[in-house]
C-alpha cells in the first residue's frame, strides 16, 4: 500500500515511516526538502498519485496565532483538495487531546480550524488526537519561566513517548476510516508541574519549580480536563520514568 507522510522529515513523521515501510509499505515521507509543500500547493498531487493513504502530521513553524491559523487553514485547504482529487481512501490526521477545550489560545483555535476542514472534506478521514509529547517537558518548562523561576499549573497532564505516538498512527492506518476522532495518551497521568520536576531531578536542572495556578499553557488557564483524555483512549506503553533513563542513558 502506497502511505504519503506529510511531515514525513519531522519528528513523529520519521517514526513513523520507518514503521510503515518495516510492515512491507510503499511510504512516500513528504516535507519541503523533499518538494511537496502543502502551504504553496507544491508537489502535492505527484507525492499523492497512487495514495491509498495520508498521514498529516505536520506542524505549523510558528505557535502565534495569524502564522499558526494561515499554515493550518491554508496548508489543509490545498492538502484537502489534492487528496479528493488523487482518490485517497484515508486521511489520517495527527491534532491534540483537547483542542477544542483550549480555544483560548490562537494556536489550537488553528488546529480545530484544521479539525473542522478535515470533518467536511469528502475524503474519508480520521482524526487522531494525541496528548503531549515527553520529547516537548523541556520546553513546556522554558516557556514557563518568569523570572528565576518555573511557573506552572498543577493540573493534570497525561503525555506519551513521541514512539508510541508513531506506533498508533501505524495502527489507525491500518483500520477504516472513523470518521471520528480517536484518543491516545501516555499511561499515566501526573500533575503538570510534578512532570517537570521529575524532569529537572534527571537531568541535573536546578530551577526552581513553582505551582501557580494562574500560570497559563500557551495562553490558557488549565483543570485536570485540559490535557487529558476522556474515558476510552488508546494508552502508550512507555512509562516517564522510563523514558528519562534512557534518555540519561543516552
Amino acid at each position: 500500500m502506497k502511505i504519503v507522510i506529510i511531515g514525513g522529515s519531522g519528528l513523529i513523521g520519521s517514526k513513523l515511516a520507518v514503521l510503515l515501510r518495516g510492515a512491507g509499505h510503499e511510504v512516500v515521507a513528504a516535507s519541503p526538502s523533499t518538494g511537496v509543500n502543502t502551504l504553496t500547493g507544491e508537489g502535492l498531487p505527484e507525492a499523492l498519485a497512487g495514495a491509498q493513504v495520508v498521514v498529516d502530521v505536520a506542524n505549523s513553524p510558528s505557535f502565534e496565532d495569524a502564522p499558526a491559523l494561515h499554515f493550518f487553514d491554508t496548508a489543509g485547504r490545498n492538502l484537502l483538495a489534492a487528496a479528493a482529487q488523487a482518490g485517497v481512501a484515508h486521511l489520517v490526521a495527527l491534532s491534540v487531546v483537547g483542542t477544542e477545550r483550549l480555544l483560548a489560545s490562537g494556536y489550537f483555535r488553528a488546529k480545530q480550524r484544521q479539525e473542522e476542514l478535515i470533518e467536511a472534506s469528502p475524503v474519508p478521514w480520521t482524526i487522531v488526537q494525541a496528548t503531549q509529547f515527553f520529547e516537548f517537558v523541556a520546553g513546556i518548562a522554558d516557556g514557563s519561566m518568569r523570572g528565576g523561576d518555573v511557573r506552572l499549573s498543577n493540573a493534570l497532564i497525561q503525555p506519551m513517548a513521541a514512539d508510541d505516538v508513531a506506533a498508533a498512527l501505524a495502527v489507525v492506518v491500518g483500520e477504516p476510516p472513523a470518521r471520528g476522532r480517536v484518543e491516545i495518551a501516555g499511561p499515566q497521568a501526573l500533575p503538570l508541574d510534578a512532570l517537570v520536576r521529575r524532569f529537572f531531578a534527571a537531568t541535573g536542572d536546578q530551577r526552581p519549580v513553582v505551582i501557580d495556578a494562574e500560570a497559563s499553557y500557551f495562553g490558557v488557564r488549565l483543570d485536570d480536563r485540559s490535557l487529558t483524555p476522556g474515558a476510552a483512549p488508546r494508552l502508550g506503553t512507555t512509562r516517564f520514568e522510563d523514558w528519562l533513563a534512557q534518555r540519561v542513558r543516552g
